[in-house]
């Protein structure tokens, strides 16, 4: 039963989606600190931080404060815009720049064209002198 459990906690994707869960929420804090820190002052000298959390209506008594929601929701977008700008386009244009730089490498022929590039060359190495010219068919591969 245990044995079990210790192959479960020490198989390698559980160790780095451990990893990629801390990274993640630390990177979490730089993004936030970043848009409340930079982006929402850019935004708040046009027109003002945007802030809807007062906005609400009751209905027998009950407050729905869906300003809240608005104003997460906004949050959210500016997030996700300064994740994907500043983040996931420069490293797309870096992958792919080093995408670029790799070179194909060369494939090496198949064990079914290797056999005839061989039975080719006993053929040609068999044929009499008086068939110089003809030539026996070979692998479109080759």
């Amino acid at each position: 039963m245990f044995d079990g459990f210790k192959k479960f906690l020490l198989r390698g994707n559980l160790i780095d989606l451990a990893v990629g869960v801390i990274i993640g929420a630390a990177f979490s804090g730089v993004v936030t600190a970043f848009t409340q820190g930079v982006i929402m002052p850019i935004i708040g000298i046009f027109g003002g931080v945007p802030n809807f959390d007062t906005l609400q209506f009751t209905v027998n008594g009950s407050i729905f404060k869906y300003g809240t929601f608005l104003t997460a929701l906004v949050n959210f977008l500016i997030t996700a815009s300064v994740i994907y700008f500043l983040v996931l386009v420069p490293v797309n244009r870096l992958m792919e720049r080093f995408k670029r730089e790799k070179k194909a490498a060369v494939t090496e022929p198949s064990n079914q064209e290797k056999l005839l590039a061989e039975i080719r060359d006993v053929l040609k190495a068999s044929r009499p002198a008086g068939q110089e010219g003809a030539t026996p068919p070979t692998s479109p591969h080759s």
